[in-house]
């Protein structure tokens, strides 16, 4: 039988393929911008066929209908990254948070820690040899298929196909699933004067030839605007977003010093705009590979001049860092800083950087604390931090004393609460007896 046969055996709808689920089941939806609409809107619509059942993802776009309260005895969310759609119900204990690094989150699935019921992914049309694109989400979404009982696959003909380790063949999948529907997107944040500065800081810092991983968002977005008169930048990172095309196309981002497949712009997720999906659409320089690739720090590493940029909420005066809590409350999760800063570390000539605002909620709180915020999470390690950047300067922590990590903070705190935090300096520094 050949892959179009197999294809058109296997062809259903969405609220016949969701009758293999059954009570109690794991299900895993594939990530962000590639979560899977139509079935999702069959589980909501169908929800009184269920009883406990788990749905597993990580930042996935969309309302997120599942974990509102009335789905609670159908359907449980568990997550090891907290989106907008999904705070409310995991600080309300209506869905459940695992501490995980991003990489290790495949084995999870193989060695059965998280054993996979149900796979529902989204998936471009095949190729002329029956093979699908995971798109733009391979990361634990490819591992999942390939680790669960059944897999559901929602084939949008607007998926992008992009290339890497990103494939799986029609015959692994046992319910198929027509679609048209465009992607999520996520619309460019606006750049201010902070983010400017804080982009103008952490260029600096990025030398020609570098291999960068950075995220989504206005920090981003910034330090990319300030690289253009870099040269023969490359690209590792876990995910990437518009900001990238424009240096690609003007040749600052070509990939020509990468230890590591020199020449690709290698990620394990894309998120963004419908100019990202259009742009990585059968475009042989874009290649994703799942997390347990892409984000082993072994694998960073390889990376010559590795520079990660992440963000933080806040940092201690002895460089402990709090990247996914507000005190008790989960805000998002460890995602792959961890990773990237560990990778950075392995590099040969590697730096990471944490990048924030010097305060939030309008200037109100200074991000920079004599002690993390009671209940928050240590998401980096104060052994493992490199450098710091707020909008007042650069903070390099790596190698300095506890004293001199003080000072430096102070230095590139806002300058409202530096009096405060030269007090617990005083205080904490200076000799009583």
């Amino acid at each position: 039988m050949n892959w179009k046969e197999i294809y058109t055996q296997r062809l259903t709808t969405a609220e016949d393929a969701i009758k293999i689920i059954r009570d109690n089941d794991r299900v895993v939806f594939a990530h962000a911008a590639g979560v899977p609409q139509e079935i999702t809107k069959a589980l909501v619509a169908h929800k009184d066929d269920f009883q406990n059942v788990e749905i597993f993802h990580m930042l996935c776009l969309g309302d997120g209908a599942y974990t509102r309260p009335e789905m609670l005895s159908h359907f449980r969310h568990t997550t090891n990254f907290v989106g907008g759609n999904t705070r409310r119900a995991v600080n309300e204990a209506r869905a459940d948070f695992i501490p995980c690094f991003f990489y290790e989150l495949p084995r999870l699935f193989r060695n059965g820690t998280l054993p996979v019921d149900v796979a529902i992914v989204h998936l471009s049309t095949p190729d002329a040899d029956g093979y699908c694109s995971f798109g733009v989400s391979s990361d634990y979404t490819k591992p999942a298929a390939h680790s669960a009982r059944v897999v559901i696959a929602e084939v949008n003909d607007r998926m992008p196909h992009v290339g890497g380790d990103n494939h799986i063949h029609v015959s692994e999948l046992d319910y198929i699933v027509e679609t048209s529907n465009p992607l999520f997107e996520i619309p460019l944040a606006p750049i201010g004067e902070t983010e400017q500065a804080i982009g103008g800081f952490c260029a600096e810092l990025i030398e020609n030839g570098s291999t960068l991983q950075l995220g989504i968002g206005a920090i981003p977005d910034a330090v990319l605007q300030c690289l253009q008169d870099k040269k023969d930048l490359g690209i590792h990172t876990e995910m990437f977003s518009d900001g990238v095309i424009d240096l690609v196309e003007k040749g600052v981002i070509n990939g020509k010093c990468k230890t590591l497949h020199p020449g690709k712009l290698v990620a394990t997720f894309l998120m963004g705009s419908q100019r990202l999906y259009d742009f990585a659409d059968n475009n042989p320089d874009v290649a994703l590979f799942p997390v347990d690739y892409v984000n082993d720090p072994y694998v960073i590493g390889r990376n010559h001049q590795l520079v990660s940029i992440n963000s933080c909420i806040e940092i201690d005066l002895s460089g402990q860092v709090c990247s996914e809590t507000i005190g008790l409350q989960q805000f998002s999760g460890t995602g792959g800083q961890v990773d990237y800063i560990r990778g950075a570390a392995l590099s040969e000539g590697g730096k990471s950087i944490l990048a924030m605002p010097s305060t939030a909620a309008h200037g109100k709180i200074s991000r920079i604390v004599p002690y993390l915020t009671k209940g928050a999470t240590v998401t980096t390690s104060r052994n493992e931090v490199d450098y710091i950047v707020t909008e007042y300067g650069i903070a390099h922590l790596k190698g300095k004393t506890l004293r001199q990590r003080a000072e430096s903070l102070i230095r590139i705190a806002h300058p409202d609460f530096r009096e405060s935090l030269m007090e617990e300096f005083i205080h904490r520094f200076t000799l009583t007896r």
